[in-house]
């Protein structure tokens, strides 16, 4: 409210008040429709709109869709044709939600979340349907596209890079013998990584896969152990689904003293936005060491915890955990 007075003392121009109004009505919107969906884990699957159905990547985008909701998850898209129809052809759109843009072409929305009422979502700006994007998403699925299709993986990269998102595993997939994602990851990562633009363990932030087994497989152990986090300036809380034993807490630090900027890692307890309580690793970290917090996340997710409810159910967001020794 304060920052509509502000505005509203200093702006006449009609333009401008078009763009705040349109602006809160997307978040308004898109917050009613996401409100009642936050309990299941969502999987984003960004690619081109002018693949054929004749393509096997339309085929791999129903399939890894398919596969996404039988392990529990919803899947999410740009609503529109190519890849985007054939993820939500493959999830259903019962388990589908489109968050569509306004476009002169190429954007109708597909009838695989166009028939279901309350699934899809149109977005009057792209800086808006981009935030919801990430806000709601637990898992990226980036198939071959367009200019389109790399802007939204290189806007995921970079709030997952800077902290600006919560860690969500991020996977480049392909057809098995599509080159696609090979020669992008060869072009991209090696020359930034040489030239000391990003940091070495950053092409850790994504898991190329080139089936949809391996790439809903991933994303299910990723959210195995580890639950969600709490990020601060330099600091960050692992929430995760089951109690790291205290013993282990030297070797974890030693091992990863490099991710850490000073102390060592703790163990506590703490609560998500839904207001459960979680056993959590407390630790004070290098923000610029993203790509080593994920390895720390992986390392994590294959430790030999004993079996609880919770580590069976990797798409259900809102999971009480048993209690804390």
């Amino acid at each position: 409210m304060i920052s509509l007075l502000q505005i509203a003392r200093n702006e006449s121009e009609h333009e401008a008040w078009e763009l705040v109004s349109g602006a809160l009505a997307d978040i308004s919107e898109a917050l009613d429709v996401f409100r009642p969906q936050r309990g299941t884990r969502k999987i984003t699957v960004f690619g081109s709109a002018r693949t054929t159905q004749q393509d096997p990547v339309y085929q791999l985008a129903e399939e890894v869709a398919r596969l996404a909701v039988e392990a529990g998850f919803q899947v999410m898209t740009g609503a529109g044709g190519g890849v985007m129809e054939g993820a939500n052809s493959g999830a259903g759109c019962e388990h589908s939600i489109g968050l569509n843009v306004d476009l002169p072409f190429e954007q109708h929305p597909n009838p695989f979340v166009s028939e279901c009422e309350g699934r899809l979502l149109y977005f009057r700006y792209f800086f808006t349907r981009k935030l919801f994007f990430l806000r709601e998403s637990d898992a990226l699925v980036v198939m071959p596209g367009g200019f389109g299709t790399l802007d939204e993986l290189f806007e995921g990269l970079t709030l997952i890079q800077t902290g600006r998102t919560q860690p969500i595993p991020l996977v480049l997939l392909a057809p098995p013998g599509d080159d696609f994602w090979s020669v992008w990851k060869r072009n991209v990562n090696q020359e930034l990584v040489r030239r000391s633009l990003i940091s070495p363990e950053d092409p850790d932030l994504m898991f190329e896969a080139s089936s949809a087994t391996d790439a809903v497989a991933y994303i299910s152990r990723f959210y195995r152990v580890f639950h969600s986090a709490l990020l601060g300036e330099d600091r960050i809380e692992l929430l995760l689904n089951a109690p790291v034993p205290r013993e282990w807490l030297p070797g974890l630090s030693r091992n990863f003293a490099d991710l850490l900027s000073e102390g060592t890692i703790q163990a506590g307890e703490n609560v998500d936005d839904n207001g459960l309580m979680y056993p959590c690793l407390r630790l004070r970290f290098d923000r610029r060491r993203m790509g080593r917090l994920y390895q720390f996340i992986h390392h994590l997710n294959g430790l030999d915890f004993a079996s609880i409810p919770a580590l069976e159910h990797p798409a259900e967001r809102v999971v009480s955990p048993g209690p804390t020794p």
